[in-house]
């Protein structure tokens, strides 16, 4: 099963511990690895290949589901600003990666894109060291829902 939608079949089962919640295109989850802390992706469900497979209605929703994850990353983390990246080259279904970037990141790496980092060994995303930032992630998405 490709990636994408493997992550989102464990989400729908409440499998996946990286889940931050459900939104209304698809599902807010932690990145594997955790090298810009905050980092996370929006995976579409149902999942399909490209932004453009969708409909401008449900184009319109997943972008702004991503500028809302954005919004709430930016205020859980303090970070600087925030990156948005829609690729699919490896993994050819739609899905974004939301990168926090900080003031404090290293020289070489600040002003170039996250994927200069060395991912291979990056600290994994674990609950004990990185769920307090997704549950913090979570009610902030929570409480924009809800006003």
């Amino acid at each position: 099963m490709p990636l994408i939608k493997e992550r989102v079949a464990l989400a729908r089962n409440g499998a996946n511990e990286k889940v931050i919640c459900r939104m209304a295109s698809g599902w807010a989850v932690m990145g594997d690895v955790q090298f810009l802390p905050g980092y996370c992706l929006l995976l579409p469900d149902p999942v399909v290949a490209s932004l453009n497979d969708l409909d401008t209605e449900a184009r319109t929703a997943y972008l702004l589901d991503m500028a809302r994850l954005g919004d709430a990353v930016l205020q859980a983390t303090g970070a600087l600003r925030m990156n948005y990246e829609i690729l699919g080259n490896s993994e050819p279904e739609l899905h974004c990666h939301l990168f926090p970037r900080y003031a404090s990141e290293p020289d070489d790496k600040r002003t170039m894109p996250a994927w200069f980092y060395d991912w291979k060994n990056a600290q994994p995303y674990a609950e004990v060291d990185h769920g307090e930032m997704r549950k913090a992630i979570a009610r902030l998405l929570e409480a924009t829902t809800s006003a």
